[in-house]
């Protein structure tokens, strides 16, 4: 009876030693994660990687001796808290941004940094740092304009060079708001703001009444070569209209005041109205 329990009893240990080797020897790499086996300190292979040549599924490791460092295969996000930045036009800004990153190389990332985390940590003072040069460069109101593209594409440019180091790449840098600190500087702002948009709108209405006092003057010229030309072939006629032009201004104007004019009969101003050459 006493051997049949030890047998029992040997049986029971040999299945939980295979259970332990068991799940000491497996490991699950899901979908969304990658994976980097260590051995003694040293990576040895990637699951699931991006462009590599295994899925995410069921593996096996050598139980006690390799390690699996799981990485996080889809975007990350890197938040910046809001910084004071100064503009070309010596402007106070506070800017809040933020940066998508993903690890493409998981060996690296374990090596340099570690963790994910250990990537955020690293980051954040580069695009803090890259972003204050490049929004240096520009005025604030830029910023608010379409040049503010092409200062972030500059900024993702120079985070992703850095972030390559570390087996990440940066997808897209955004920002979520570019605005003046409260108080005096504020105030200062929208008053320069303003002084400078009534001078540009001066300057744009004294170039257009400059344009139009050259377009008026380049129209009566042409209007007087015009009747030049016209009257200059027929001289009596061009008495005549003229002097059916001076009628209608004497008499409307008379007309308009209620008043009378009086005049012979022979009188020379009449002499058209008379039908007389």
């Amino acid at each position: 009876m006493t051997n049949i329990w030890e047998k029992r009893r040997g049986v029971l240990i040999a299945l939980a030693v295979l259970i332990v080797l068991f799940f000491a020897s497996v490991y699950i790499v899901p979908e969304e994660e990658q994976a980097v086996v260590i051995r003694t300190g040293e990576p040895i292979g990637v699951v699931n990687t991006p462009g590599g040549t295994t899925n995410a599924g069921l593996y096996l490791k050598v139980p006690f001796i390799d390690s699996v460092r799981r990485v996080e295969k889809r975007v990350l996000d890197l938040e910046m808290s809001d910084e004071e930045v100064l503009s070309n036009d010596q402007q106070r800004l506070l800017v809040n941004a933020y940066a998508r990153f993903r690890i493409f190389d998981p060996v690296r990332m374990v090596e340099r940094a570690g963790t994910t985390e250990g990537v955020r940590l690293a980051l954040e003072p580069i695009l803090n740092s890259v972003l204050r040069q490049e929004l240096g460069r520009r005025t604030f109101q830029n910023m608010l304009t379409a040049e503010r593209g092409s200062a972030l594409a500059n900024v993702r440019a120079n985070l992703d060079r850095q972030a390559r180091q570390y087996g990440a790449e940066v997808i897209d840098v955004k920002i979520k708001r570019t605005d003046l600190p409260d108080g005096a500087p504020l105030n200062s702002a929208f008053r320069r703001m303003e002084s400078d948009r009534e001078r540009e709108a001066r300057t744009i209405r004294a170039q257009g009444e400059r344009d139009a006092r050259i377009i008026r003057a380049e129209a009566d010229a042409d209007s007087a070569r015009i009747y030049a030309d016209s009257f200059g072939k027929d001289p009596s006629f061009y008495d005549f209209y003229r002097a059916m032009q001076s009628y209608d201004t004497t008499f409307s104007a008379r007309n308009g005041n209620e008043s009378s004019i009086i005049l012979s009969p022979d009188n020379e101003y009449l002499r058209q109205f008379r039908g007389q050459n």
